[in-house]
């Protein structure tokens, strides 16, 4: 997604009074500054149980797996692993390349809001040695090993696209998850960062994440017979001495981890494994070649045999799983940003999306409705009246889920910046939020003229 996009949507949130806030008690300022919310909507159960049929699958696994096959094969954002080949020309890689590590001429700042030299810069941008790319690459294997950021450029510098801003990384791009499958096609010029394919995403990986293996078992890891899905936010492996590489190992919702097949008697890394589960994880070894390590996720922790069904009940179960946490641009903080937060709650249950909102908002596979600037006002306030739990909304930069509606007034559960509206006598306020939070969506503007409904690009419905 575009920077300046991304800024305004995570920054500018504008809830601005219409007739039907003014002449109620939402445009009361409540203590938190976030107007229009009343402490029992922060519960799922709210929503829930304002639906008639709230366990209804939406999609069969079936039909999920089939459009999942239909996103890998169609859309340019994703990227199959099975079918890169042997050999990439060069072209090829320095197209993947170019695509992600680009840099306009605007100032860059540090962490403590100084601007960072340009001479530096140039060194970054050195450290791609597009000059070394051969005119022929074979691809290596890997599975991550702990969750790594994907970077659009070698280094660990970070970069800010202005001063107080440090929530939002120029070099950030996403983030990988242990047992993620990369290709490797290029290295860095001091060899301490890998380009790599993976199948959201082709960024810059520091070396250190990556476990090499042969194309086979690490293709092979994605399919297991059995495994765990994470269903929490967030959990992590027991703690280990005995193997410091899986100890309390980070571990994001939807992942899919193999269960090893262990007796289960036999202890795991000094620890008896009859109330966890026992994971087969990748590991590292020291000169980087791909092993795999047991290691212990407790049962009372939040996973599940399988992926979750896909019902209205689970979207919002999953989504409020998040509540509160700390907007993370690409995943950084352990968090997540915009489409991160929505791609996982949605992984959660099998279903996979592209990365970022553009590509998600297009996708020639997720049914969606798009706007442009002859959709009447009246059109998309239609199509907003329509909208059902778990729908996408998305605006330049930005994606909201919509939630449900109280007193015919629409939801979202978005993970954003900043609230800023008007109160009921038409002065400008302004709440940071900066975390996944429930807000209403009307009225919303992007500027002073400028309302989100006028503004929005795509409604994404992951539904028949």
């Amino acid at each position: 997604m575009g920077l300046a996009a991304r800024l305004i949507a995570s920054m500018t949130l504008v809830l601005i009074s219409n007739l039907a806030y003014a002449q109620n008690d939402s445009m009361t300022i409540p203590a938190s500054g976030v107007i229009g919310v009343q402490d029992a909507m922060l519960s799922p159960d709210y929503w829930i149980n304002k639906l008639a049929s709230p366990d209804q699958a939406i999609l069969t696994r079936a039909q999920i797996d089939a459009q999942n096959g239909r996103l890998l094969d169609n859309d340019p954002s994703m990227y199959d692993l099975g079918k890169i080949g042997t050999a990439v020309t060069r072209d090829q890689v320095l197209a993947w390349i170019t695509k992600v590590s680009k840099l306009d001429d605007k100032p860059l700042y540090d962490e403590k809001d100084q601007l960072i030299p340009r001479p530096i810069i140039d060194g970054v941008i050195a450290g791609l040695a597009l000059d070394k790319i051969p005119a022929v690459t074979q691809p290596r294997y890997g599975l991550i090993v702990h969750r790594v950021s994907m970077r659009n450029f070698p280094t660990r510098l970070r970069a800010f696209p202005g001063k107080g801003l440090q929530d939002f990384e120029r070099f950030q791009e996403s983030t990988l998850f242990p047992g993620d499958p990369v290709a490797i096609v290029h290295t860095s010029l001091d060899g301490q960062w890998y380009f790599v394919v993976s199948p959201r995403y082709a960024a810059w990986v520091e070396r250190s994440a990556i476990a090499e293996g042969t194309r086979d078992e690490v293709l092979a890891y994605a399919h297991p017979a059995s495994y765990r899905v994470v269903t929490g936010d967030k959990v992590r492996t027991v703690y280990t001495p005995e193997a410091p590489a899986v100890s309390e190992l980070l571990l994001d919702m939807g992942l899919r981890i193999p269960l090893d097949n262990l007796p289960p008697d036999e202890p795991v890394n000094g620890q008896g494994p009859y109330v966890s589960w026992t994971l087969k994880l990748p590991v590292r070894a020291e000169d980087g070649s791909l092993h795999f390590q047991p290691a212990l996720l407790q049962r009372v922790a939040d996973s599940s045999p399988d992926y979750l069904p896909l019902t209205q009940a689970n979207i919002i179960r999953q989504a409020f799983k998040f509540l509160g946490e700390r907007y993370g641009w690409g995943h950084l903080y352990n968090g997540r940003d915009c489409s991160g937060f929505v791609s996982d709650v949605y992984r959660s249950m099998g279903v996979q999306m592209p990365r970022n909102t553009g590509a998600q908002a297009i996708s020639p596979v997720l049914p969606h409705r798009e706007f442009s600037a002859s959709d009447s006002h009246e059109a998309r306030m239609q199509a907003i009246a329509q909208a059902q739990v778990g729908d996408l909304i998305y605006i330049p930069g930005h994606v909201m889920m919509f939630l449900g509606r109280v007193d015919g007034q629409p939801y979202v559960i978005q993970d954003v910046g900043g609230l800023v509206f008007r109160d009921s006598t038409g002065k400008m306020r302004w709440t940071k939020t900066n975390e996944v939070s429930v807000t209403p969506l009307l009225p919303l503007l992007v500027d002073d003229k400028l309302s989100y409904v006028d503004a929005m690009t795509s409604i994404v419905h992951i539904r028949p």
